[in-house]
Formats: structure tokens, C-alpha cells, sequence
């Protein structure tokens, strides 16, 4: 009998199971239904008047249709440095290519890249600044490495005595909390705290965890102020107006990946080097799905994609992303085991990366060991919940549970 096709599998159950509750709790908004935290400028620029500012952003930190940085500049603030983080002030670098210290073109303001070997803003890139802002849009997954930025950014200003000030932006994957937690022995820059995969936090409730938990170098707490946005709340999906990185091209690359990143501990494509990235998955003469694609590098967008230039066969995951993870998402483990059971050579499906984008090693093990879905599921339920409460103190806004 010909095996059914997973997707729509997902689809009937998840359907069936969600649709009575999710319709009517959350809400789709955009950029018109809030105001973020660089757009409420008169709240911080009391504080930045007259001082030395620097300024970690990248192509997201926008108001309305101009820059935070050209804004900034219009109103007489002297900005001394730019701090750029992975894929550079522009956002134009591909995933995990290295961005050199520059000066921007059309500000002339030297940039400091913390991507790479220089992850952390020494003495000398501190000299004339009394200040730092931050203001980059995140997608709240624990391995976007924009959250391990602000992480070294405060580390860097506690140490300096540099009062640093988020401006606050939207997560996009707000409305929900899943996955495993981060296990210490497993930290990394894809990874740098006790935290789940989806943490369910906007930027600025996030850097009053990594205060308020003490999770800087040798405890220490940095000078923070958070700049709230008006009219929040964690049931909103945001619709973001620009992507926040060359391959998360769409908001249902951005309700996936929390999933599929996790395969870029595989040999699998999961679309980089497609018009389709963080929404499809395939290999080479994969025995299941009815989806094919041929991954090609793409200048500034994804080079030495993985099966580049080879046909994969796997799956679409667009109707899965579009009609029920952005309503009631989930780490989606039957996927990754459905992938695992069919692969070729099951002793080199998980690569060394994907226990660092796991956390730990138990979820491999799991896979390996036959476990279903829901043991799996099951066995990250007491850290979840323990996560939660320490969430909830940090919370900013109404909460979806």
C-alpha cells in the first residue's frame, strides 16, 4: 500500500485537533497595529542627547521607512560606532559568512562586526561611547544568533560600566514555548543559555532575563533599560515587514525554522539555495515525499548549499507552516523522525552541529533509540514548565497562556 503522504497527515490531525480553539485567541498584526520601540524615539532620546552612542543594529532596525541610525543622526546624535551583527549592518551576508570591520557608505561611521572570531566588543571598540543601543529584530528561536549578540553586548557594557537600552520589537514566533532546554555543557553561539528552542520572549524580555538570571560573565548585570513598545501582546502573530535574514524570505520560513534548523545538523537541504528556503527538505533519492528540488548556490544568499546542484525528493512544508504552525506551532520531532526512519544511512544522518541546535544530545539518542514523538514531546515537559515561570517574571506584555 503506497505510504501516505506525511504532510497531509500532520494537516488532518493538527486540523482536527486545533481548529475548534486557535482561530479566535490569536491575531494577525503588522507594523500599523503597533508601535515598536525605536518608533517611540521621545522615550530614549532624553538619554542619549549629548553622549557618545553606539548603535548594534542591522537592515531591521527600521522606523516607518527610514533607518534608526539616519533617524538618530537627523536629530544631532552623535553616533560613534556601529555594531553589526551575523549577516552584517545591511543584511546582505549569507548565513555564517564572515563580515570584516568596515565604514558604512552612506554614514561614514566605522562598523564593528561581532560575527566570527570577534564576537564581543573589546576595550578598543568601547573608546568613545557612553552609551549603547541595540534595536535588531529577532524570530525568538534559541539559535538565531542575534539574541547571543545582545548577550555579549551587555557582557561587554557590565564590564565597561556602559548602560545599555533595547528597543523593543515584536516576535514573530511570540505566541508559543516548545522544544528542549539548553543543557550547559552543550553551550555555544547557536546556543548560549538554559532556555528552550522557542523561548516565546520579544528582545527586550529576553535581555531582562539574561540580567535577571544572571546569565553574563561572573554574574554580572549590566546598566539595562528596555523601551517597551504600545500595543503588544504575546496572541499577536506579527507580520514582519522585512526579513530579518537572506534565507528567512517569508513568514512561513520564520513559523518553520524553529523545526527545520534543526536539520541543518543532517545532510539534508531544507531549501537554502532555492527560492523556497526554511519551507522545503529533501535529500537525493529520498524513498518518501513527492516534492523535488535542485539546490544551486545564490551569490549573498546561500553558497555551498548542501546537495547543491542535486536533485533532492522530500517535502513542501508551505501548507504545514501557512495553515496550522502559525496557529498553534509546535517542534515538529515527526517530521525529523519520518526523515531519520527513511534515510539511507541512518549512522551518518546527525552531524556533531545538530546536538549544539538541540541543546543536548538526548533528542538524537531519542530518534536513534526508536522513541516516538510524543515520549518525546513528554520528556520535555517538567524543564518547560520550569522555564515558564522564570519567563513569566520577565514578561512585558499579556501572555497567550
Amino acid at each position: 500500500m503506497k505510504r501516505i503522504y506525511l504532510v497531509s497527515l500532520l494537516l488532518a490531525i493538527s486540523l482536527q485537533a486545533y481548529t475548534q480553539e486557535i482561530y479566535y485567541v490569536f491575531q494577525d498584526i503588522t507594523s500599523k497595529n503597533i508601535k515598536t520601540g525605536a518608533e517611540r524615539i521621545e522615550l530614549y532620546l532624553p538619554y542619549i542627547k549629548h553622549k557618545k552612542v553606539a548603535v548594534c543594529t542591522n537592515h531591521t532596525g527600521m522606523i516607518g521607512s527610514k533607518h534608526l541610525v539616519d533617524s538618530l543622526l537627523s536629530l544631532h546624535i552623535e553616533i560613534t560606532k556601529i555594531f553589526s551583527p551575523e549577516h552584517g549592518f545591511r543584511g546582505e551576508a549569507e548565513a555564517g559568512k564572515r563580515v570584516n570591520h568596515s565604514v558604512d557608505k552612506q554614514t561614514g561611521i566605522p562598523i564593528v562586526s561581532l560575527y566570527g572570531q570577534h564576537k564581543k566588543p573589546d576595550s578598543n571598540d568601547l573608546k568613545n561611547v557612553n552609551i549603547i543601543l541595540f534595536d535588531i529584530q529577532d524570530v525568538g528561536a534559541r539559535f538565531y544568533t542575534y539574541i547571543s549578540t545582545l548577550h555579549y553586548i551587555m557582557e561587554a557594557a557590565a564590564e565597561h560600566n556602559i548602560p545599555v537600552i533595547v528597543l523593543d520589537r515584536p516576535n514573530p514566533n511570540g505566541y508559543w514555548v516548545d522544544g528542549p532546554v539548553l543543557e550547559k555543557k552543550h553551550t555555544s553561539f547557536v546556543g548560549m543559555h538554559p532556555v528552550p528552542i522557542v523561548h516565546g520572549m520579544t528582545i527586550g524580555e529576553y535581555a531582562k532575563m539574561i540580567n535577571g538570571e544572571q546569565w553574563l560573565a561572573d554574574g554580572k548585570k549590566c546598566l539595562l533599560q528596555v523601551v517597551p513598545m504600545k500595543g503588544y501582546h504575546h496572541t499577536f502573530r506579527y507580520q514582519l515587514p522585512i526579513h530579518p535574514s537572506p534565507n528567512l524570505s517569508s513568514m512561513t520560513a520564520i513559523y518553520l525554522y524553529p523545526t527545520l534548523c534543526l536539520l541543518e545538523g543532517t545532510p539534508l537541504s531544507i531549501g537554502r539555495g532555492t527560492d523556497k528556503p526554511f519551507c522545503i527538505v529533501g535529500y537525493p533519492n529520498l524513498p518518501i515525499g513527492n516534492y523535488t528540488f535542485t539546490p544551486k548556490d545564490i551569490p549573498n544568499v546561500a553558497t555551498n548549499v548542501p546537495c547543491k546542484n542535486k536533485k533532492c525528493t522530500g517535502y513542501d512544508l508551505t501548507t504545514l507552516g501557512n495553515m496550522i504552525m502559525k496557529n498553534k506551532n509546535f517542534i515538529n520531532v515527526d517530521i525529523i523522525i519520518e526523515l531519520y526512519n527513511n534515510f539511507p544511512d541512518k549512522n551518518n544522518f546527525f552531524t556533531p552541529f545538530f546536538d549544539k541546535l538541540a541543546g543536548s544530545d538526548t533528542l538524537r539518542k531519542q530518534i536513534i533509540a526508536g522513541k516516538s514523538a510524543e515520549e518525546i514531546r513528554e520528556s520535555w515537559k517538567e524543564e518547560l514548565n520550569q522555564f515558564k515561570l522564570i519567563r513569566k517574571k520577565y514578561l512585558l506584555y499579556g501572555d497567550f497562556e
